[in-house]
């Protein structure tokens, strides 16, 4: 028997039934002892426009039902050399952004506290900015790759500088980013003015537009990015409105001419062998897809980003 916690398998419970927990997996109330951890944010009161994310850590977990232990494309058994649990949720105020903020960096103070890797499920993308903040602290600024339709850098919204269209120019202001070692991937749709994408770029970030990645593979680009941050600790944030809603409509802001699924792939894939000390996976509202594949997605998604964290092993296929 295994050292590590497994995902319950489907031949013990049928798939539809068991824990509803992140990949069915044991559940406990902290990061202690753990390796890896998976956590929600059910946070919607950020979004600016249709909402719904705060019920997206749950639709996620329910998807991820069907996903397995092993890795059939990379050969990463992540369950076979890191302690993982589903740690629950943290305990937003859904009256209150602000201190739902605080909520977030407290919640975080604690959790890497214990040394554990934290695989957030979202919740909207104000999110970030906290868990950034607690990271800040423990690790120093990071080098962070953000994948998403949008840059997020509005100075506000609506004359508030909280909110999921704000988190990562709050992150530079409080200086937790590396900004030679910040790329954005897929952004996209209509702006005010070229400084929606130009801020980015004046503070030294590097902005991959979705029509750059249009017809291609994505492992260039990904290679490219892996000798850039090096081994600076870096922080994965993964929006799913970054695909084309042909794929993921189950958000609040689509933008047409995304992303696609295997692009997705690449682009997490593409992070195995930097120094991944955090990842989320923000902004799936399941009221707009009822289908569920949307947060069937996200779940896979948060799948291969843990097969990517340091230390996993890996048990290749023979051919």
């Amino acid at each position: 028997m295994s050292e590590f916690n497994q995902p319950l398998g489907g031949n013990e419970m049928p798939r539809f039934g068991g824990p509803a927990t992140m990949m069915r997996l044991p559940t406990q109330d902290s990061a202690k002892g753990l390796d890896a951890c998976f956590i929600g944010i059910p946070l919607d009161i950020g979004t600016s426009n249709r909402p719904g994310t705060r019920l997206g850590p749950r639709q996620i977990r329910d998807e991820s039902r069907m996903l397995r232990p092993y890795n059939m494309a990379t050969g990463a058994a992540p369950f076979d050399c890191l302690q993982v649990a589903d740690i629950g949720d943290v305990p937003i105020n859904t009256f209150d952004l602000k201190k739902s903020v605080l909520i977030i960096e407290q919640y975080f103070d604690e959790l890497l506290s214990h040394g554990a890797i934290p695989l957030t499920l979202g919740g909207d993308h104000t999110l970030t900015w906290p868990i950034l903040r607690a990271i800040e602290k423990k690790h120093g600024p990071v080098a962070l790759i953000h994948v998403d339709a949008h840059s997020d850098t509005n100075e506000h919204m609506f004359g508030e500088q909280v909110a999921h269209g704000c988190p990562f120019r709050r992150a530079y202001e409080d200086n937790c980013l590396i900004n030679d070692k910040v790329f954005q991937i897929g952004l996209r749709g209509t702006g005010y003015s070229p400084e929606d994408f130009n801020w980015g770029r004046d503070k030294g970030w590097t902005i991959t537009p979705a029509e750059q990645c249009w017809h291609k593979s994505l492992k260039p680009l990904m290679e490219d990015i892996r000798s850039k941050i090096g081994d600076a600790p870096v922080y994965l944030t993964f929006d799913i409105d970054s695909l084309d809603p042909a794929f993921a409509p189950g958000t609040g802001t689509v933008e047409m001419g995304g992303l696609s699924t295997w692009q997705a792939l690449e682009i997490v894939r593409g992070c195995a062998g930097l120094n991944l000390i955090g990842a989320d996976l923000v902004e799936v509202s399941p009221p707009y897809d009822m289908s569920g594949n949307t947060a069937m997605i996200a779940a896979n998604l948060l799948y291969e980003m843990l097969c990517v964290l340091p230390g996993v092993t890996s048990r290749p296929l023979a051919v």
